[in-house]
């Protein structure tokens, strides 16, 4: 039996019958439900002192994300060194909660991050196909964090889900979590590829069952990426996996989420869906790029009355 089986539910993974058996037996996903709810809760009004409060925990709920092919050392750095400070001009402004790049840019991270509390996040497994075998998917987080990466961004793969080999995809998420060692895993789910909210249900309960401690949205590779009733049913997963497990898992939208109003109407669909628990960046994270400067825009709108002008912040 794999040790990574959440407690409470060890002969749900006994066999490749048990997993399906227990996935398809989960509640179906009233869409046109959950898309209006959605839609209602993202038109909740926030207020001015709860607006200032929310940009900053949007802003510390951040990884900020350099994930192009393009990237250097001075890339990495540069961003670093924004994680660190979002706003230079002003110092109460926080920091982000990690910063995203590819295993070749983990160690200049880590050595550029060291005693922030920032966490270095890496993608692997083959990013953002997962289409690898898994020996080279594992060397590829083993790599990663080796180099210091204290969380990994994992992508499952999508053909064997979709087929329904879904121990074939639990084994693989377990042999990941093996390899990470200390570090935390956020499995990717790739929500655009999964076609039904069903499937975003049951995925999310897999990587669950399978040791996550996070579950994410997309690669931001794929269209549609984050939206927001596919980060109600995994809000909802999460959850329900706590209720009947004890064990909590984070959750990580990513991908589109580019302006602080849709920050914050995400931050009410955690609190109204997930509970306050989760409004910390140990639970809830944005995988973005372009997010972190609006929040900053918003928040000096909000502190000073006016926007600011285009370079108030570094274009990245």
């Amino acid at each position: 039996m794999t040790a990574t089986v959440a407690s409470g539910l060890s002969e749900v993974a006994r066999s490749d019958a048990a997993l399906r058996a227990f996935l398809h037996g989960l509640p179906g996903v009233d869409q046109v439900g959950a898309q209006q709810r959605a839609a209602m809760l993202g038109t909740r009004s926030i207020k001015t002192t709860s607006k200032a409060w929310a940009l900053d925990l949007a802003i510390r709920m951040v990884d900020l994300t350099t994930l192009e092919g393009a990237d250097t050392p001075g890339k990495v750095r540069a961003l670093c060194a924004k994680a660190l400070r979002p706003d230079p001009t002003d110092p109460s402004c926080p920091p982000v909660a990690a910063v995203c790049v590819y295993p070749t840019m983990v160690a200049t991270a880590v050595e550029t991050l060291e005693g922030s509390g920032i966490h270095v996040a890496s993608v692997a497994t083959a990013f953002p196909s997962g289409q690898a075998p898994l020996a080279v998917r594992l060397a590829d987080v083993e790599a990663a964090v080796a180099a210091g990466a204290d969380e990994i961004d994992m992508v499952i793969n999508r053909g064997a889900f979709l087929s329904g080999r879904y121990r074939e995809v639990f084994d693989e998420i377990a042999a990941v979590k093996a390899a990470c060692g200390s570090a935390h895993l956020k499995v990717i789910l790739e929500t655009g590829e999964l076609a039904t909210y069903d499937n975003v249900r049951r995925a999310s309960w897999l990587a669950m069952l399978a040791g996550g401690d996070f579950i994410k949205t997309s690669t931001g590779k794929v269209s549609p990426a984050a939206t927001l009733p596919v980060t109600l049913v995994m809000l909802e997963a999460v959850r329900d996996f706590r209720a009947a497990t004890g064990r909590q898992v984070g959750v990580k939208p990513a991908g589109g989420i580019r302006t602080a109003k849709d920050a914050i109407k995400y931050l009410v669909l955690v609190n109204e869906t997930a509970g306050e628990d989760w409004l910390h960046p140990d639970w809830f994270r944005f995988g973005a790029s372009s997010l972190l400067n609006d929040l900053l825009m918003q928040r000096y709108k909000l502190s000073t009355g006016r926007y600011a002008g285009p370079n108030y912040v570094t274009l990245d």
